[in-house]
Order: structure tokens, then C-alpha cells, then sequence
């Protein structure tokens, strides 16, 4: 008895490894579409956010967090670099394996030693969240989400600094027992 016990807790732990494993690196993304390169935007010098063209775009997301999206392209019209607002504390966060356009340890080492230079994309693409796009110097660009200094506060459940923008506030929550209305 002893033994169906354990061979059933250890096959029910390497079921439920496995399922926590796919769900983090396969189930929630979801490859975004080419028209999804029509969102891309840098920020220039002025604050003002320039719509880019790029071809060879490829890219991932997932609803599950705001900090998933990851993209590889090669930019059209990107205005001079004097022109853009540079990110300094750019960091690439890792995508999933099978992702492999993007390699993040390679981009933050391009960054590292000036290969490739970092702008802001958009600011608060969710609150406390920027889009980073990094150029490499061979002209490939890639765009990560990444929190801000705001969305590092908040998240960590700090005062907000006095610079901040006030975070949203959430949807209400339905009231036990109200009517359901709609179509």
C-alpha cells in the first residue's frame, strides 16, 4: 500500500512539475501578428512618441504580466540618435528558449560595451512600465517591457515619488446579489 502511495504522490509532483513548467515557458505567450509592428513607437529628445516602420518583425506577449513582451526587428526610419531618448538603466529581461530572436544576455552585453544603445519607446505602456527598444550597431533592434522607477515603488508597495503619475485605480468590483444587466 505504502508503495502506490508514494509512486502516485511522485508521479502526481513530476504531472504537476511539468504542467507549471509549460505554462511558463509555452502557455501563456502567444506570437503577436506582423500588423502588431504598427504599434511601435520611439520617443524623441522633446517627449514626443515617433510611430516606426520596421520589417522582418517578430514578437511575443502574454496577458498573464505586463513585463512578456519581447520583439526582434529591423527598424526603417528611425530618426538619428541625438534625435531619441535614451534609457539608461536598460536591462533585457530573458525570453523563452524557443523565442530566439531575442537573446537577452547578448543584447545587456551590447549594451554593456556600446554596440548597441537604448531608448525609451513608450512610457507607460501598462503603469510602471516602459518599452525599451535597444539598436545594435549592425542596425537589428529588439524591444522588451521593463519596469520604471514609479512601477518599482508601487509594486514594492513604497510612497510614490512625488513625480509619479497616481496609479489607476481598479475596476470596482459587482456587488453581491446586483442585477445583472447587459445584452
Amino acid at each position: 500500500m505504502g508503495r502506490i502511495v508514494a509512486v502516485l504522490m511522485v508521479t502526481t509532483a513530476l504531472s504537476g512539475g511539468a504542467l507549471l513548467y509549460y505554462l511558463q515557458v509555452y502557455g501563456f505567450y502567444r506570437e503577436l501578428p506582423p500588423g502588431a509592428a504598427a504599434a511601435l513607437m520611439v520617443t524623441g529628445a522633446d517627449g514626443a512618441e515617433v510611430p516606426i516602420r520596421v520589417s522582418a518583425f517578430k514578437a511575443i506577449d502574454a496577458d498573464s504580466s505586463p513585463i512578456r513582451y519581447r520583439a526582434c526587428f529591423t527598424p526603417e526610419n528611425l530618426p538619428p540618435p541625438e534625435a531619441l531618448q535614451p534609457y539608461p538603466m536598460a536591462d533585457p529581461l530573458n525570453a523563452p528558449g524557443w523565442f530566439d530572436c531575442f537573446d537577452a544576455t547578448a543584447i545587456g552585453t551590447a549594451l554593456e560595451n556600446g554596440s548597441a544603445t537604448a531608448y525609451l519607446g513608450q512610457a507607460d505602456v501598462h503603469y510602471g512600465i516602459d518599452r525599451v527598444i535597444a539598436v545594435m550597431a549592425d542596425g537589428r533592434a529588439f524591444a522588451w517591457h521593463q519596469i520604471n522607477a514609479c512601477g518599482m515603488e508601487v509594486f514594492e508597495g513604497r510612497p510614490l515619488p512625488e513625480a509619479c503619475p497616481p496609479p489607476p485605480l481598479p475596476p470596482p468590483l459587482p456587488l453581491p446579489n446586483a442585477p445583472v444587466t447587459g445584452n
